[in-house]
């Protein structure tokens, strides 16, 4: 891995795998901003692209 270029590494399933954590936990942080602005929960879930389970969990732990 050390070889790689950073094209090559940005390719990787482990550059991935932490792109999509980090991307997944930036939105479940942002759910109580939206929902104190408002929002409904099903907004929510569509505009970013989460099931509304994981906005409610979002909400739930954030209380």
């Amino acid at each position: 891995m050390l070889n790689m270029s950073m094209e090559e590494f940005k390719k990787s399933r482990l550059y991935q795998g932490i792109w999509e954590e980090g991307a997944l936990s930036t939105k479940l942080r942002i759910v109580p901003l939206l929902l104190e602005l408002g929002l409904t929960v099903e907004e929510i879930a569509r505009r970013l692209e989460l099931t509304v389970e994981q906005v409610q969990q979002a909400a739930q732990n954030n209380e």
